[in-house]
């Protein structure tokens, strides 16, 4: 064993696999629905307008609500399951950001035809 390899299962967990574990499945139960990111699609979600995006992104080097990778080095990993929900919401907000965005395109273009006829 290596000088640093954990020789026990950290906190509470049943299982270490040193070498790592192949599969072709892997399945994490969720709980509740709110686990899940559905949320993201309620009309009270406040969306993040993208200029706040932006701007949380160049000062933290990682996304709002995204565990940095130094987050996950200092809690010995992460959550699968959390963090499909994590990832799953990111590409719903990126959803909403496109459908903003069409609306937008779609009245620039609107207002174009109008000053071209």
């Amino acid at each position: 064993m290596l000088d640093n390899a954990i020789s026990h299962a950290p906190g509470n967990y049943k299982l270490y696999v040193e070498d790592g574990i192949l599969t072709e499945h892997v399945k994490v139960a969720v709980h509740t629905t709110s686990y899940w990111s559905d949320f993201v699609f309620n009309k009270n979600y406040k969306l993040m307008p993208l200029n706040k995006v932006e701007e949380y992104v160049k000062a933290n080097k990682h996304l709002p609500g995204v565990p940095s990778a130094q987050e996950v080095v200092d809690d010995g990993g992460i959550d699968l399951g959390s963090m499909d929900a994590k990832l799953l919401q990111k590409v719903e907000e990126l959803t909403l950001y496109v459908i903003q965005q069409q609306k937008q395109i779609d009245e620039l273009q609107k207002k174009l035809e109008e000053k071209i006829k």
